[in-house]
């Protein structure tokens, strides 16, 4: 039977950095708050590309340069970076493992495990399986440098420009479990 969801993008995004990065050997809450940075930092590239994040005033920007110099205080002294989907991730070390942290502020796991089973409802384990036989489809390696081909290949097709922000479009499974054959 034929398995397509009606969803927007930026979960189907989210759902597919975790699953790489936990391919890749992060654990599963390291992962989910990788997958939450990754589907924000391509929404607000996305946003800026398409207008919808409009050009900030002179005194904007000075505000904004400062809040920025305010945060880099406050962020940790060991902050790296992970390389995922072609994004550099933010991450810190805690007690708890490698968190995201994006604007001083650590990403909680079981936020961004609320926000996919709240998006994908009852399909999410399906979902996480089929992408999880695409991704071990590949050697690490291989996964590292193709998941955002694959992403793209298999990402729900959206109308182009302002008119596709947020909107949903069809994730079809059986053409991602497809790509790992």
């Amino acid at each position: 039977m034929a398995k397509k969801i009606q969803i927007n993008r930026a979960p189907v995004l989210t759902l597919w950095a975790v699953i790489v990065a936990e391919r890749l050997g992060y654990d599963e809450k390291e992962a989910l708050t990788f997958g939450k940075a990754v589907a924000g930092l391509n929404a607000q590239s996305k946003g800026r590309r398409l207008g919808i994040y409009e050009e900030k005033s002179e005194e904007e920007k000075k505000k904004e340069e400062e809040k920025k110099k305010e945060q880099k205080r406050k962020e940790p002294a060991d902050l790296k970076f992970v390389e995922l989907l072609g994004r550099g991730v933010p991450a810190t070390k805690t007690s708890k493992g490698l968190r995201t942290v994006i604007k001083g502020e650590e990403i909680s796991p079981e936020s961004v495990q609320k926000y996919l089973e709240q998006k994908f409802g009852e399909d999410l384990d399906e979902v996480r399986a089929a992408m999880e036989k695409l991704a071990s489809a590949y050697a690490q390696k291989e996964l590292e440098s193709k998941a955002y081909d694959l992403y793209e290949k298999f990402r729900p097709e959206i109308p182009e420009g302002k008119k596709g922000w947020g909107a949903k479009g069809e994730l079809d499974l059986d053409y991602v479990r497809a790509l790992a054959e």
